[in-house]
């Protein structure tokens, strides 16, 4: 099992804060993302995931072209979206860029499909927001298709068909490793096993325990449907410190600061301490001392038969400094702990 069990990162390029307190420039968030990935490379984290975002709140609009400078100062990690949001995209763009990627990158490149939890990019490239699930549904048969057969043939109510249509590059060998990003709905659930692709929960909060009936769910589905049970991961946010009170300190002010904003968009209530402290201790928020998150980490690898675990490691404007002492920390203590924990049993 320990062999098995990958352990990467993920980010959305947060705007953070430079040394004199002010936001950065987006571009130089891109630089500094760059920069955490070549150590996460240099760590022998297994992943990155680059989530693609359209608002001020983030930098990552293309992951893509992102992930491709990555692939050319890197050698081992594993590079993906965490999500690409195919709902307003191209599904024959998305297949050429990622065929691309791995071909760049030696086989290194994977997609994490998902509908997206910010909509921005919908009306930004002309899509109507009342056609979410068919937009979603559709793309993914069509992105399926390429992704199966060198030659398609395909037809659907979006888009003229497609007769014998060959898209390049084609893939080599090794296929593009591909999942479906889950937020908690049986309907993605059973998605994800009909296209018989893997599948990432989206666990941002409450006990990771919560989501074993979605477990139960796919495999029962790949049963059913008489498919192979793929790799299952997990996407979680957190951070890593010398200590949970370093880490939380460090922490919380950012955490609040993104939750209070977004809560300001979708009606939440602003966040409190003793929320934080209820997530950074039982719930999702994988945040204290290596110590403390790899024990957290291992226990749902565990609970859920995990494959993978994504720690995002950045939220809100937090420096890039701390960001990369994260990752060290994640890289240089908490994996090895993981690990050690999971061979015990």
């Amino acid at each position: 099992m320990t062999k098995q069990v990958e352990l990467g990162l993920d980010t959305f390029g947060d705007i953070s804060v430079g040394a004199d307190g002010k936001p950065l420039h987006e571009a130089q968030v891109l630089r500094n993302v760059v920069e955490q990935v070549v150590l996460a490379d240099e760590l022998k984290i297994d992943f990155i995931g680059l989530g693609e975002h359209h608002r001020k709140d983030f930098a990552i609009s293309s992951p893509e072209i992102v992930l491709a400078n990555i692939a050319a100062k890197t050698s081992r990690i594993k590079l993906g979206t965490a999500v690409t949001v195919l709902s307003s995209d191209d599904p024959i763009r998305v297949f050429q860029r990622f065929s691309t990627l791995n071909a760049l990158s030696q086989g290194r490149a994977e997609i994490i499909l998902g509908r997206g939890s910010f909509t921005e990019s919908f009306p930004l490239f002309g899509y109507d927001l009342s056609q979410y699930e068919v937009l979603f549904e559709q793309k993914l048969d069509l992105l399926s298709a390429l992704l199966q057969d060198d030659v398609v043939n395909w037809s659907g109510e979006l888009r003229p068909p497609l007769k014998k249509q060959a898209v390049f590059p084609r893939q080599e060998d090794n296929k593009i490793t591909t999942w479906i990003g889950v937020g908690g709905s049986p309907e993605s659930v059973v998605r994800a096993v009909t296209y018989n692709m893997r599948m990432m929960l989206a666990i941002i909060g409450g006990d990771p325990a919560r989501f074993v009936p979605y477990v139960d769910l796919y495999k029962r589905a790949c049963d059913q449907m008489e498919h192979k049970v793929q790799p299952l991961g997990v996407h979680s946010p957190g951070h890593i410190g010398e200590t949970d009170e370093a880490a939380a300190e460090e922490l919380w002010p950012h955490y609040k600061t993104f939750h209070d904003q977004l809560g300001r968009e979708r009606g939440w209530p602003a966040m409190s301490k003793q929320a934080f402290m209820q997530e950074a201790t039982n719930g999702s928020l994988y945040c204290g001392s290596p110590e403390t998150v790899a024990r957290r980490i291992a226990k749902t690898i565990k609970t859920l038969g995990l494959s993978r675990f994504d720690l995002k490691y950045a939220t809100g404007t937090m420096p890039h400094g701390q960001l990369l002492k994260s990752i060290e920390l994640y890289g240089t203590k908490v994996m090895p702990m993981v690990r050690d924990i999971l061979s015990k049993g």
